[in-house]
């Protein structure tokens, strides 16, 4: 059997799907790494809302797919950029989702962490941001999650200079009750993000966000990096005091950083890791036994597919990804909240198709052909 699938020339190839997925087994968390996988929300398909209106998710569906996660032993990175904050889902929306998924790894007994923001306002002073802050935080601790401090685009809006950045999480990080998690989103991500840590120069915004962490060391569990830069990465994560984590975020990058070097490794918080889920899994078991040449000959085959749903503009990748949970059986539908399922052309999905596809990550090759001539038929494709 094949199927026809479109090309960015406009014309067509015929592709041979496979028959078999790979089919890793679940199993618990690791050892050697912690590993968490930012993961999407399911939009209810049948809700009659606009793109523009509060989001209408499916609780059931958007559950689900985290004890799936969870069963492949990873942590679940919560309301972040992958469940579209600031994409689609307003603050209303992600704190219900947050209590809801931390009430979940409750009762599973899964590793969870959640994203803390300011996406509740749009702007004001750094008083406004800091409660703002504060505000999200309070809603994270309540629920028994860790805190993950996101990078806020009303304080990139405001601050004037590094001293308010240093104000500002000097602040959150005195009164949170653990240790969290600093993000640090690069603009291909968000480009309202550009000049974050009070500087364009990436040298001195890392000298700022090294000063707000060796302030507060005992209040810092790791950082998320998300630069697409891999030795950026590397030589930040070597200037980290002891006992502070790189979780690394950049998904064109992973398996060397993950696998990394004599002076040390990231930790991972990923958001291909929602689509990679039971494979990343299984190469990272083989991580913890010390086979790094099985981690990467299990990995690094999955970076072309990643590098091409996080090709510009990036921050439109959850697309990609959602669109792989549909084919894959996660959820019954290709709708998103906010709409964004019209954010990537249908070669950019045929292409998503046949990588995964190669990869073996659709439980059901079957379901995925069709579910990919039904979004072909749509478009007008004949097969």
């Amino acid at each position: 059997m094949t199927i026809r699938l479109p090309d960015p020339q406009g014309g067509s190839r015929l592709y041979e799907p496979r028959t078999e997925p790979l089919a890793p087994a679940p199993g618990t968390p690791f050892t050697s790494r912690t590993v968490f996988s930012a993961a999407h929300v399911v939009a209810d398909p049948y809700a009659d809302v606009s793109p523009d209106a509060p989001a209408a998710v499916d609780w059931d569906a958007t559950l689900a797919f985290r004890r799936h996660l969870w069963s492949h032993g990873l942590g679940v990175a919560e309301a972040m950029d992958t469940a579209q904050r600031g994409m689609g889902l307003d603050w209303a929306g992600a704190a219900e989702l947050i209590r809801r998924s931390a009430a979940e790894a409750k009762a599973v007994g899964g590793r969870i962490a959640c994203g803390v923001g300011t996406d509740q306002i749009t702007g004001g002073t750094l008083a406004d941001i800091r409660a703002a802050y504060e505000e999200q935080l309070a809603v994270v601790e309540e629920s028994g999650a860790q805190a993950i401090l996101m990078a806020s685009r009303a304080l990139a809006a405001t601050a004037a200079g590094p001293d308010d950045y240093l104000d500002v999480y000097g602040h959150l990080l005195r009164q949170a009750a653990e240790p969290v998690v600093l993000h640090w989103l690069g603009p291909m991500f968000d480009p309202a993000l550009e000049g974050y840590w009070g500087s364009a120069d990436l040298d001195a915004a890392t000298d700022t966000f090294l000063e707000v962490i060796a302030a507060h060391p005992d209040k810092v569990d790791g950082i998320k990096v998300s630069l697409l830069d891999a030795q950026r990465e590397i030589d930040l994560r070597r200037r980290l005091p002891d006992g502070v984590r790189c979780y690394t975020g950049d998904d064109f990058n992973y398996p060397e950083l993950i696998a990394g070097d004599d002076q040390g490794f990231s930790h991972a918080l990923l958001g291909i890791f929602d689509p990679l889920g039971p494979l990343a899994a299984q190469a990272v078991r083989l991580l913890d036994t010390g086979d790094v040449t099985g981690f990467r000959g299990l990995l690094d085959p999955t970076v072309e597919l990643s590098r091409h749903l996080f090709q510009a503009p990036t921050r439109f990748y959850k697309t990609g990804v959602v669109f792989l949970a549909w084919l894959a059986g996660h959820q019954s539908h290709f709708t998103m909240v906010g709409g964004l399922q019209s954010a990537r052309s249908l070669p950019h999905f045929a292409r998503a198709y046949e990588l995964a596809d190669g990869l073996g990550l659709f439980p059901d090759p079957k379901l995925a052909e069709e579910r990919m001539k039904t979004l072909l038929s749509l478009y007008g494709v004949n097969q």
